[in-house]
């Protein structure tokens, strides 16, 4: 078992003492079984019930949730005791709609019992309908490997402090970029990186990425309304990876027959199983940041590695030295995308935001914003001079405030206060973040803006 740092955020819920039952959510196969029992091991007991299985059928037989626990427990000998730490991890919850809906009486009437709920969102929002009691059980997201996971899994407890310290010394920045560059590659998907650990083979991964892809099609065969649905979003999951870190169009995408509402239909079913996300853009320079939902989006894909096997780019990784060579520079984008959203979920934000200029006919566009307070943050994927940065020059430009941006690149780090170009000439800062510090990004600014 390779560490997560999702369990840190267990830990904070086991001791909360207002705690409610909570929900786990995440794409197929990112480890949320795995993690969860790990965890329990923490306790004094752990009960593990698998509603795909035989244990649905406690949630149909009793009513009551005492009846339900009193009867786990004796199935599981295990003595009711309020003053031992029991976690009841209930796997595969949304195939038992009663099970869903005693989650409330868990946090109503039996408070002292620590409760996990895992499943499959993709099942749970098609033909089921089923919605989690509002107000009565909390959310956690289980990502794919964080590239701090990936490198404490490969290189052990010591790099992966150098990164949350932010102490990479300069004598491993070019091993820690080639790192990076192999984690963008064969991405975070847990069986694909315990496969690469053990071989340091990429052409084993792909029997791998194979088998995932093929789970996801048979999720939208077995539960999806209609073979017309089915139809839609078989043709989504097989197109949307060539068209990942891309603003795309819902109408006829993907060289499609199907309407714009048909394929956002499906996309939404996808996004909500946590396979895609529709990033939008903002248009204000400063907080709140607003999401323009007319305007088109960005398309992001679960994983990096996933995205590179089906979209067959993989050798192109080998070939390119820089990241930012690869795929028109999109794999850097998207792998960035990636390390963001891990980010994201620890401040409890869903939504990733990119920036366009509102002006008719402009071009300029923003690859990611981070709203920090009452300022946002432009951050770039791109190499180069600081002269190259023009859509960072329009977002200073357009900006009221003070600016600080971020340029995401391979060259080492560090904070520069420099000027647009003239005519406008006007001041900001700007970090130059190596890749290998992304996931790190919500420290970096803050250490920046306020600090030194």
């Amino acid at each position: 078992m390779f560490n997560r740092n999702l369990i840190l955020q267990l830990r904070k819920w086991r001791e909360n003492v207002n705690r409610k039952p909570l929900v786990l959510r995440g794409a197929r196969q990112v480890g949320k079984t795995t993690l969860v029992k790990e965890f329990g091991k923490e306790f004094d007991a752990f009960i593990s019930l698998n509603l795909e299985k035989d244990d649905a059928n406690v949630f149909r037989r009793f009513t009551k949730v005492e009846e339900v626990w009193q009867y786990v427990c004796m199935k599981h000998h295990l003595v009711q005791d309020r003053n031992k730490k029991v976690l009841l991890f209930i796997d595969e919850i949304q195939e038992e709609p009663s099970a869903v809906a005693m989650l409330r009486y868990f946090y109503e009437d039996m408070p002292w019992v620590y409760v996990i709920a895992a499943g499959s969102r993709l099942q749970s929002l098609t033909n089921k309908h089923l919605s989690f009691p509002v107000g009565r059980v909390e959310y956690l997201t289980l990502r794919p490997f964080s590239f701090v996971e990936y490198i404490e899994a490969k290189e052990g407890s010591e790099w992966a402090d150098m990164l949350h310290n932010l102490s990479v010394p300069e004598m491993l920045h070019e091993d820690m970029i080639a790192s990076f560059n192999t984690y963008a590659l064969i991405g975070g998907m847990p069986e694909a990186v315990s496969e690469y650990i053990q071989t340091n083979d990429v052409e084993r991964l792909s029997r791998i990425f194979n088998s995932l892809l093929k789970g996801y099609n048979e999720d939208a065969e077995k539960f999806v309304k209609s073979e017309n649905q089915v139809k839609i979003l078989r043709h989504v999951l097989s197109t949307a990876w060539y068209s990942a870190a891309e603003t795309i169009t819902f109408d006829k995408f993907g060289n499609s027959s199907y309407t714009s509402t048909q394929i956002h239909d499906a996309m939404d079913i996808l996004e909500r199983a946590f396979i895609l996300s529709l990033d939008y853009p903002v248009t204000a320079t400063s907080a709140p940041a607003i999401p323009a939902k007319r305007r088109s989006p960005k398309l992001m894909m679960v994983d990096n590695g996933l995205t590179n096997f089906i979209a067959g780019i993989q050798l192109e990784y080998l070939k390119n030295k820089d990241l930012l060579d690869t795929w028109r520079g999109r794999a850097a984008e998207h792998i960035v995308a990636q390390e963001l959203r891990t980010v994201l979920d620890a401040h409890y934000r869903e939504n990733q935001f990119f920036w366009v200029r509102d002006k008719k006919g402009a071009s300029a566009e923003v690859d990611f914003i981070w709203q920090y307070g009452n300022s946002i943050i432009p951050i770039e994927v791109k190499a180069g001079t600081n002269a190259h940065l023009k859509s960072i020059h329009a977002f200073v430009n357009n900006s009221d405030q003070h600016i600080t941006a971020i340029r995401i690149w391979s060259g080492d780090y560090s904070v520069q206060d420099i000027a647009t170009p003239a005519p406008e000439c006007k001041p900001f800062r700007l970090i130059n973040l190596p890749f290998y510090y992304v996931g790190q990004i919500d420290k970096i600014i803050e250490r920046n803006i306020y600090g030194s």
